[in-house]
């Protein structure tokens, strides 16, 4: 995949997703990269400390959080969009569920689209997405953020995420999105409890015969904190790095973190074991 002259050469290395939320409620960091020199600060920071793309969110996704108007998440986002494409080339995903808002981000500078509901909360995301030629992360979950925390109870935890990116990843082709352009996110910490969440780790691999790359989001997540009985998500790196660790032994092509100058090196160790 060739984005922004960035190439991602699956398989050869694992790629990081330096996240910048410009929310004033995320669970990590909420408020502290809102305003957009702030943001483009951050942004700047992340890319020296080795991220390779940077992933600008407008709107929380944690558990509980309420939706924000259209208008709101654009105004969030779209500043920081253009200020961060102004100074720097590094590839940009917008993390929306909306379509408006990935065209607008895109249109500012963004190169790619990460959606948690795998292109499930908008209807018309797919084939904006397909008419925009971008890629897109397509994540499973059930229900929304609000509700997503009920509704662990699965049938077949990994055959029913396995057929939810399944069926997303044909309905974004019969849109007209290229399969080249295609990543999936199994959704770790979105309807998920612990165990389901330590499980999707241990069988990351079974991901791979979906034949697209794969996603995986472990960084400060509240599983993380319970088993290291750590309440303040910043307190989390070192089990994040475990986490992490995981994740690429199962294979994981991208890593979505916070942490980007310690999972550099997570990163390196780790492909050195399991990549050659």
């Amino acid at each position: 995949m060739e984005l922004r002259g960035h190439s991602f050469q699956w398989g050869e290395r694992t790629y990081l997703m330096g996240v910048l939320n410009v929310t004033p409620d995320s669970f990590s960091d909420g408020g502290e990269f809102y305003a957009p020199v702030a943001a483009l600060a951050q942004a700047q920071r992340l890319v020296e400390a080795g991220a390779d793309l940077i992933d600008i969110g407008g709107q929380s996704t944690r558990p509980g959080a309420e939706q924000v108007s259209v208008e709101e998440e654009l105004h969030r986002v779209l500043s920081v969009v253009q200020s961060v494409r102004s100074q720097l080339s590094v590839p940009i995903s917008v993390d929306t569920t909306r379509a408006v808002v990935a065209q607008r981000a895109v249109e500012a500078g963004a190169d790619m689209v990460n959606d948690i509901s795998g292109g499930t909360f908008d209807p018309d995301m797919l084939s904006t997405v397909a008419q925009l030629g971008v890629p897109i992360v397509l994540m499973h979950i059930r229900g929304t953020p609000q509700t997503m925390q009920q509704l662990t109870d699965y049938q077949d935890l990994i055959g029913d995420i396995y057929g939810f990116l399944e069926g997303q990843l044909a309905a974004a082709e019969r849109a007209g999105i290229e399969r080249s352009r295609l990543i999936i996110d199994p959704g770790i910490g979105f309807a998920k409890t612990l165990e389901q969440n330590l499980e999707i780790l241990r069988q990351l691999p079974a991901f791979r015969a979906l034949g697209v790359p794969i996603l995986v989001g472990v960084s400060r997540k509240s599983f993380i904190g319970r088993l290291i009985n750590q309440p303040d998500p910043k307190g989390r790196v070192w089990g994040t790095a475990a986490a992490c660790c995981g994740a690429i032994a199962g294979t994981a092509d991208i890593l979505r973190v916070h942490d980007v100058l310690e999972m550099r090196d997570v990163c390196r160790v780790a492909d050195a074991i399991w990549r050659k």
